[in-house]
């Protein structure tokens, strides 16, 4: 047995696999709001045209939107038109 051997852990191949999967994951800030007119959830992606969908519930929002993402991903990196920075909370008397 060589030496690189004893050093090297053993890492199963599944786990390989899951932990490059995890290293491929990105995060996409999300805004959600609610349509006044018919009450289905709708969520957009800031700055990326064409990353939004709509849903019954938050569950069903973000299943949507994950899969509008992964599809435009397909067509390689986004040009975001803007940066989402952050949202506030104003009070007003």
């Amino acid at each position: 047995m060589l030496v690189e051997e004893l050093a090297a852990p053993a890492v199963h191949p599944l786990r390989y696999e899951r932990a490059k999967e995890v290293q491929r994951l990105r995060a996409f800030h999300v805004v959600i709001e609610r349509d006044p007119d018919t009450g289905v959830l709708v969520g957009h992606v800031p700055g990326w045209p064409g990353a939004h969908t709509q849903g019954a519930d938050t569950q069903e929002l973000l299943r949507n939107l994950r899969e509008v993402i992964e599809m435009l991903l397909e067509d390689g990196e986004p040009q975001l038109e803007s940066e989402f920075v952050d949202v506030q909370t104003i009070l007003v008397a």
